[in-house]
């Protein structure tokens, strides 16, 4: 059978009057019925079924087989017509088994056609279905017209008899919903008016925020202009004011006393942390606006953790003990090494200062996170401790907290934040853990790889394997055809836009292709379903419309290709779905492509 594989090959017989016609109905009944299906959905199964089959009775070679698949959502009930020369079903026979049936798939050579009904049975018991839809086969006597009109009445009484019962309920609601409306419109009314009032207020406190967000850009735009103009003044004088500082202090400079000695030290020491504060705004002020870019190559963290020990030994007060332990393992990422150099010495340098007593210590491991490793330091201090409110707002520049945190100890509130920037820079995290009286600890995380490029997907050999049509319009949809048969090999047709993501999901087609103004969910909801899903946001999808292009929103089509339906041939649809593929196989260039 077309389609979904059948797990069960129930009934076949070659159709060459009406009589064998109505024996193949009879025994879709019996199957149905031994499946579960009934009511509505087993009188739209037989009637389309039957009506195909006398519309095709003539045709050489024509046959029909019955058959049990197994499917995603569970087990099908499925009819097959099958002829031996090409020949396209009644059009307003297809378009009637579309609207009534949940799936109808013609073969691409013309030769066949799938009819397909889902039943209540779940899919993991498809032997014993199978079973008594065979025990109901053996019970299918010869074909009596008189019996068979007897039957078709009771089943259209059936019908009936159903439709109407769901009238008298769809009347008792509109009843009700009459009776509700009146309370409606008036709590609308009141709502409404209680609105329009508010809606002044509101308007002009947004206007004020936009006023305000407005200054605010500029005030941080202005800011970090002023860091950058101050810092480049500032470094000259800095600069020679410690190179004349080092010449007093060179041992062939004339002799100093030891009081000007230990001024000329000050001075000297003095100079060089102003430096090391003015190099930071700079940078600050580069990763601002956004022009500190990092330069990534392989770093040796053996030599990194060497050369912090070296340098934040001297920062170390007496009875504290700074431990920075030797990394394990594999010891090479790649990143820029001066970035990551100074994000561990500032925060380093940050848990030096607020411990007077017990151990500052460093350390590192690598970690497996989904398909990528991470580089992670914690840093880990015996200090006063931060607290919990405040943990956020001490990567705020500027921002200090008060209190026992800052008595007797200098500092600008730019080493946190500046670290944190930095590594989000280098594509990592920092974050902070602590406790007042026990401590702080920071935590630095850095994937050991920068993000590899993503590589640009080959494109398909055309035709494609299977392609999904999402349309409501049968006449659409047969105009497509054509098309569709040289673009895809295998094409399944979804005229219920309710059941498209379900037959996405299920037969994971290479391609989409879908119809924006739809009932619905519409075509607008379906992309955002697919963008939505890991599985099918990659997949390719050009969305066709019969609608003014002017009138698309293609803010919510995320960069897919609108094709006007006039235009929809084999090459411009390969064109749309697969830009780098090239033309369709027997296309002319320049040929049947979409105009821009």
């Amino acid at each position: 059978m077309n389609g979904a594989p059948v797990a069960y090959e129930l009934y076949a017989t070659a159709l060459d009057d009406q009589q064998s016609v109505l024996m193949l109905r009879r025994c879709l009944q019996a199957v149905c019925r031994a499946a579960g299906v009934r009511g509505q959905d087993l009188v739209r199964m037989v009637t389309v079924l039957s009506e195909a089959g006398q519309d095709l009775l003539r045709t050489p070679g024509l046959s029909g087989h019955l058959g049990l698949a197994v499917v995603d959502h569970g087990i099908q009930v499925e009819a097959r017509l099958a002829w031996t020369e090409p020949r396209t079903l009644s059009p307003r026979i297809a378009a009637a088994a579309g609207r009534l049936l949940d799936a109808v798939t013609p073969d691409l050579d013309g030769r066949g056609v799938l009819f397909a009904q889902r039943t209540p049975l779940a899919a993991d018991r498809p032997d014993e279905a199978a079973a008594a839809c065979r025990t109901a086969l053996h019970t299918v006597d010869g074909v009596d017209l008189e019996e068979v009109l007897r039957l078709q009445n009771r089943n259209l009484l059936a019908a009936l008899d159903e439709s109407r019962g769901q009238q008298e309920e769809l009347t008792r609601l509109n009843a009700e919903l009459e009776e509700t409306n009146s309370g409606v419109v008036a709590m609308y009314s009141e709502l409404s008016r209680e609105l329009e009032e508010t809606n002044t207020g509101v308007v002009a406190l947004y206007a004020e925020l936009e006023d305000k967000s407005r200054q605010l850009r500029l005030a941080s735009q202005s800011k970090t202009r002023f860091w950058a103009n101050v810092s480049h003044e500032l470094r000259s004088p800095i600069n020679s004011v410690i190179a004349l500082a080092r010449l007093l202090l060179a041992p062939d400079s004339p002799e100093l006393t030891p009081e000007q000695r230990q001024q000329i030290t000050m001075i000297s020491a003095s100079g060089t942390t102003m430096l090391a504060l003015v190099e930071e705004l700079l940078d600050v002020a580069k990763a601002e606006s956004g022009r500190l870019d990092p330069h990534c190559a392989p770093v040796d963290l053996r030599t990194l953790h060497h050369l912090l020990r070296g340098t934040m030994q001297g920062m170390t007060r007496e009875g504290v003990r700074l431990r920075i332990d030797d990394p394990q393992g594999e010891c090479t990422l790649v990143t820029d090494e001066v970035i990551l150099t100074r994000v561990l010495r500032n925060v380093l340098s940050n848990a030096l200062k607020f411990t007077e007593h017990g151990e500052v210590g460093l350390t590192f491991t690598r970690e497996r996170r989904g398909d990528r490793d991470w580089c992670v330091w914690t840093v880990h201090d015996t200090g006063v401790g931060i607290p919990e409110d405040q943990l956020e707002k001490v990567f705020e520049e500027f921002y200090q907290v008060r209190g026992v945190h800052q008595r007797g100890r200098a500092g600008t509130g730019l080493g946190l934040p500046y670290a944190r920037r930095l590594t989000g820079i280098l594509g990592g995290r920092l974050t902070l853990t602590s406790r007042p009286g026990h401590g702080t600890r920071a935590t630095v995380e850095l994937p050991a790889l920068p993000p590899a490029p993503t590589p640009a997907a080959p494109s398909p050999r055309l035709p494609i394997d299977s392609l999904v049509v999402v349309d409501d319009d049968p006449a659409s949809l047969a105009a497509l055809r054509p098309a569709l048969r040289e673009l895809a090999r295998r094409h399944t047709e979804v005229t219920d836009s309710g059941q498209a993501l379900e037959t996405i999901r299920r037969t994971r087609p290479d391609a989409v292709l879908l119809d924006l103004m739809m009932p619905s969910p519409d075509g607008y909801a379906l992309l955002s379903a697919l963008d939505a899903d890991p599985d099918t946001r990659d997949l390719p999808v050009a969305v066709l419309s019969s609608a003014d292009l002017a009138e698309i929103d293609r803010a919510r089509l995320r960069g897919r290709t609108v094709l006007p339906k006039a235009r929809a041939t084999a090459a411009a649809l390969a064109a749309a779905l697969f830009p780098d593929a090239g033309p369709a196989p027997g296309a002319e260039p320049g040929k049947d492509a979409p105009r821009p």
